[in-house]
């Protein structure tokens, strides 16, 4: 029997809605919005680390000298400074 809900008889094609999202999430007594927020704090905050590593690895092989690995990481930066200026808007309206 396939899961979700289908409708249709054994001689027909049984036409299923697959399950929600929900249902698999509760199974693991999370919600969406716990793992989407579990997500982007520790997911995105190890991608970001591993780009600084990459940065870091790009700046040396390729010789870019103290002015080039400084534009480098002054442009990431930037982004990981927007990434944690979203967390203090957050916090500071009170969302």
């Amino acid at each position: 029997m396939p899961r979700g809900d289908c409708t249709g008889t054994s001689l027909t094609l049984a036409i299923c809605q697959p399950e929600p999202l929900s249902t698999v999430t509760d199974a693991m007594n999370i919600t969406e919005q716990q793992l989407s927020e579990f997500g982007l704090t520790y997911g995105l905050g190890f991608f970001i680390s591993y780009m600084l590593f990459i940065v870091w690895k790009l700046a040396r092989d390729s010789n870019a000298g103290k002015f080039g690995t400084f534009v480098l990481f002054f442009a990431l930066g930037l982004g990981i400074l927007g990434f944690a200026a979203k967390y203090l808007i957050k916090w500071l309206m009170g969302i």
